[in-house]
């Protein structure tokens, strides 16, 4: 008989800050304050399946921004493609998986800061992509255990692959934490319900999200302002994080990160945006 696991979760209730921004169709997206301060970025060489490229852990000190709720979802994503063009083209309906309220995904990076340009321009406010550091700073919400809310994860608090696939060597489960199941497809924003204390929802699994960054395979030299970290090369590979539907628990720990060309698609790639803190909120 399997022994049973006593699995210990963090909950406990924050107030926050946000606004929401007033899209095109009676659409709103909900912007979280997200406070400055210096974290320890990267994982410890002791945490289970740490990979190398999640080093050294160093400190960095992020300036105060605004952060997507939650990844945008595919009616947010129509809203702001119907506005009017900067570079290049957008397809209102691109998701695999259709769902006003679920993510957007099959949008590449370039896709992304398309989103990111007509917005800034409809809105008078700046976004765009978050820094590497900024999604990871926002995603641990000052914790520093593998997940926001503590040191495993289940698949009753997110949207990932709780079986295990021999085939490729993947476990279901994470450290003592339990196997759970495979939904195959993404879930509606918010649906676990779980936020972390800075009020942001499905940092950990249903998509990977695009970050600023181009990829360095690990973190010596890297920005310690909470800039993103970037070359010469425009059509360098590109930062994702949070792990996916498709992908195992480990891949959505809070220090877990990969990378894509800037033009890849797939239906498990999505983003969330950010923005400076304005002067002013109307």
């Amino acid at each position: 008989m399997a022994q049973a696991v006593n699995l210990v979760i963090n909950k406990r209730q924050q107030r926050v800050t946000y606004y929401d921004e007033a899209l095109p169709d009676g659409i709103t997206l909900r912007m979280m304050q997200i406070p400055g301060d210096t974290f320890l970025m990267g994982s410890p060489e002791t945490e289970v399946d740490r990979i190398n490229w999640e080093g050294p852990q160093h400190e960095v000190t992020v300036p105060g921004f605004f952060l997507g709720k939650y990844a945008v979802t595919q009616a947010q994503w129509r809203a702001v493609a119907g506005l009017p063009r900067v570079k290049g083209r957008l397809n209102p309906n691109p998701s695999k998986f259709k769902g006003e309220d679920r993510p957007v995904e099959q949008v590449s990076w370039h896709e992304a800061e398309e989103f990111c340009a007509r917005l800034s321009v409809h809105t008078g406010r700046r976004y765009g992509l978050p820094s590497e550091a900024q999604w990871e700073y926002a995603c641990r919400a000052r914790t520093q255990t593998p997940f926001h809310f503590g040191e495993t994860i289940t698949t009753e608090l997110a949207n990932y692959r709780g079986t295990d696939d021999e085939s490729l060597g993947w476990s279901g489960s994470y450290g003592d934490g339990p196997k759970g199941e495979y939904r195959e497809e993404t879930t509606s924003v918010g649906l676990f319900e779980v936020a972390n204390d800075f009020g942001l929802y499905d940092m950990h699994g249903n998509v990977w999200e695009w970050c600023a960054d181009h990829w360095h395979g690990n973190y010596d030299q890297a920005p310690m302002d909470g800039s993103p970290w970037l070359t010469e090369d425009s059509e360098a590979a590109r930062v994702r994080r949070g792990g996916s539907w498709i992908y195992i628990p480990r891949n959505c720990r809070s220090a877990s990160r990969t990378y894509y060309q800037p033009g890849y698609r797939s239906g498990n790639i999505g983003f969330r945006v950010s923005c400076e803190p304005p002067g002013s909120l109307q």
